[in-house]
């Protein structure tokens, strides 16, 4: 007997009216003539805004919401997510200008990435944000530019765990690493840097990202927890930082489910107290980027021609790989896999439906939006809606490639 076909969640976030999608009340027909074209990223604040407040309700009060805008940087975005979050993650020089353009407190943005160069660090030293340093080469190099400056930078020292979030889609953590100190090494280097002129905040722990297993985020939290009390006690102050990172994710493919919280939440509270007690001065913070937008958005497209080639029908839209690399498979999936796709302008389940490809204009096979998908019969002039597309599309493709134009986006 053959087993049914693994199916997506239902993207039940976004509702739809006369037969058609809706971003925040809006239909992406509506959109689409506001912007004057296609193809288009659409964000729905609203769906941004209700994520955050079921964390703030799911989560222990004494954990502080960091938004990392590496998942979606587009500033009216930020602006939203600063108004709604505890601070900023940034992960580069242009990250940070726009994080310092939402008003958000120094104090409250820090900055992570492997390779910063001097004029970044410069910019966050004046800045007096805070400085997670991912190498004793890193830390010599900003000990000399404030000594030079004669300033003293917020200090917090990534650390690349001897753990790794398991299940993860990316592993940060864990093994040879570009990120971070590596654990067996911070105490030397708290103890080099209690000879600086700089102010230590704490520890950035982040082991791995895009995560949909409750019990491999919550083993995560067990030993960064564990590692935190244990580096603590080389520090010459004390901290009153620490990142855990995040590692939350969402459903992209078939088959998978919506990341249950209950469990990590009521291991959280199991073990604050505990954390509290050595760590009494620490402000504990989660940083999510993907969890918090990536389900608010949508990538838009037209269909501009429909072809059948040898019994199969492809779909030939306005969009594609440059505009949306992850959606593509070539954003780091192994065996490529679709993202949730609909006919955004026929959205009626009665419609007849047809096995399709979703093809963009590049000259490639590998700009593939969809492969051998059912979709309603459609048609040129038809819209295509990638779900899924609120983090790492935009700013995560190549848009110079084959010089096509460049996708918009809009917050709704």
């Amino acid at each position: 007997m053959n087993k049914p076909k693994p199916q997506h969640v239902p993207m039940d976030q976004f509702k739809t009216a006369d037969n058609c999608l809706l971003v925040n009340g809006q239909s992406v027909l509506e959109i689409a003539q506001k912007l004057g074209r296609t193809p288009f990223y659409a964000y729905d604040s609203n769906l941004m805004t209700a994520r955050v407040k079921q964390l703030r309700e799911a989560l222990p009060k004494e954990i502080h919401l960091h938004y990392a805008m590496k998942a979606n940087p587009m500033l009216e975005v930020v602006k939203h997510m600063a108004d709604l979050v505890d601070g900023l993650d940034v992960a580069s020089k242009g990250e940070l200008e726009v994080a310092l353009q939402t008003g958000t407190a120094p104090g409250n943005i820090s900055f992570a990435g492997p390779g910063k160069r001097d004029e970044e660090l410069l910019a966050a030293i004046e800045a007096k944000i805070t400085i997670n340093v991912e190498s004793e080469g890193e830390l010599a190099r900003i000990d000399k530019i404030a000594t030079r400056l004669g300033s003293k930078p917020n200090i917090a020292i990534r650390v690349n765990p001897d753990f790794e979030l398991k299940s993860s889609g990316m592993k940060m953590g864990g093994g040879p690493k570009q990120f971070g100190i590596d654990a067996e090494r911070v105490p030397a280097v708290l103890k080099h840097l209690a000879n600086l002129d700089c102010h230590f905040r704490g520890f950035h722990i982040f082991s791995g990202s895009q995560n949909l297993k409750p019990e491999a985020i919550i083993e995560a939290h067990d030993k960064t927890f564990e590692l935190a009390i244990r580096l603590s006690e080389y520090a010459s102050t004390p901290v009153e930082l620490l990142n855990i990172g995040g590692g939350f994710g969402i459903p992209y493919f078939p088959g998978e489910s919506r990341l249950n919280l209950e469990p990590i939440v009521a291991n959280l509270n199991r073990l604050l107290p505990e954390v509290l007690r050595a760590l009494p001065e620490t402000e504990i913070v989660t940083e999510l980027g993907r969890y918090l937008v990536g389900e608010a958005g949508v990538y838009i497209c037209k269909i501009i021609d429909k072809k059948v080639s040898r019994g199969h029908t492809f779909l030939i839209v306005d969009g594609g790989l440059h505009h949306h690399l992850s959606a593509s498979g070539n954003f780091g999936q192994v065996i490529r896999k679709n993202y949730p796709v609909a006919v955004a302008n026929r959205m009626e389940r009665s419609e007849e439906k047809e096995l399709v490809s979703v093809v963009g204009p590049l000259c490639t096979p590998l700009d593939l939006l969809a492969d051998k998908v059912e979709l309603p019969v459609a048609e040129p002039g038809d819209l295509i809606a990638v779900y899924q597309s609120g983090a790492y599309g935009y700013s995560a493709s190549p848009h110079g490639f084959l010089s096509h134009p460049c996708a918009r986006e809009i917050l709704v």
